[in-house]
């Protein structure tokens, strides 16, 4: 049976935050990192839940943490409950599937972004200016063509609520050290590179992805969430159609339907309709089943 989690409060546990889709716990030498079934949009967190949503993201950002561990390390210490400290077995149902006991990192104050293809906000600025992020591209590209090679375009990284503004890797290189940011763009666009091969194989086009990276002794590691459809934009390969917007396995579906409606963005948002929750909630899952062959029960 579908157990949905909009939002989780486990009294005898140290919450110490609460984004936009993840309620973080303080264990002491660690933190409990639980995916609710909140759903954000255009930066504001929805009245309704997507069922099942914190599964397919966790399933999934573990399926890639593990591939990607000969690229860099991860956060994560183990994604069993039954291995979680004691303090977190009366809330074992709420954690079962969607939860991550994980290192404390110190994360880095930018989101690490990589474009495959031309679309979203990056669409926008190469229309106006030819360029995305400072990053002149060739002429002539139509919304959905494939970049002759990924690109990397950092943006900073705003309280919840507020948006990320779009940077270029010199401004980055102001904020982190240009060892750092040369490290880090280097990593994202290996890890990019690495699960669009993967997923291309699998079906879907990763067409666009950020990373969050994090620093535990002064070594980088990979944090939060990685290559979900919450992170990334996912094309079905099969139906992919350069020269204009994509069918999608990701939030794109939805937001398509809140541009339909006369709301100008800001909290409170509207309520969504079944029919929308349902087919938001199947594309999901679809990309997981997709991706680890396995809908894990869902």
């Amino acid at each position: 049976m579908t157990r949905v989690v909009r939002e989780t409060g486990f009294s005898t546990l140290k919450l110490v935050q609460r984004g936009k889709v993840r309620d973080m716990y303080d264990l002491g030498d660690a933190y409990l990192m639980v995916a609710t079934d909140r759903m954000s949009a255009f930066d504001v967190v929805l009245p309704d839940p997507i069922p099942d949503k914190g599964v397919v993201l966790t399933q999934i950002s573990l399926f890639w943490f593990d591939i990607m561990e000969s690229l860099v390390g991860n956060h994560v210490i183990t994604a069993d409950v039954s291995r979680y400290p004691e303090s977190c077995r009366p809330y074992a149902a709420d954690l079962q599937g969607r939860s991550i006991v994980v290192k404390k990192a110190q994360p880095l104050p930018v989101e690490c972004v990589v474009r495959g293809y031309i679309t979203g906000s990056g669409w926008k600025s190469y229309r106006k200016e030819g360029t995305v992020c400072g990053i002149r591209l060739p002429e002539e590209l139509v919304e959905s063509d494939r970049l002759p090679v990924p690109i990397f375009t950092p943006s900073t990284k705003e309280e919840m609520g507020k948006h990320d503004i779009n940077i270029d890797f010199d401004e980055m290189v102001n904020r982190i050290g240009a060892p750092l940011a040369e490290q880090v763009r280097d990593l994202s666009l290996a890890i990019y590179k690495k699960g669009a091969q993967i997923a291309g194989e699998k079906g879907i086009l990763i067409a666009d992805t950020k990373f969050e990276f994090g620093l535990v002794d002064g070594k980088l590691i990979l944090i939060d969430e990685v290559l979900t459809p919450d992170s990334s934009r996912f094309w079905p390969r099969d139906a992919y159609a350069p020269g204009g917007s994509q069918k999608s396995f990701d939030k794109q579906y939805l937001r398509d339907y809140l541009l339909s409606l006369d709301w100008d963005k800001t909290d409170p948002g509207p309520r969504l309709p079944q029919a929308v929750i349902d087919n938001t909630r199947a594309k999901y899952v679809e990309a997981l089943t997709l991706l680890c062959g396995d809908s894990h029960g869902l």
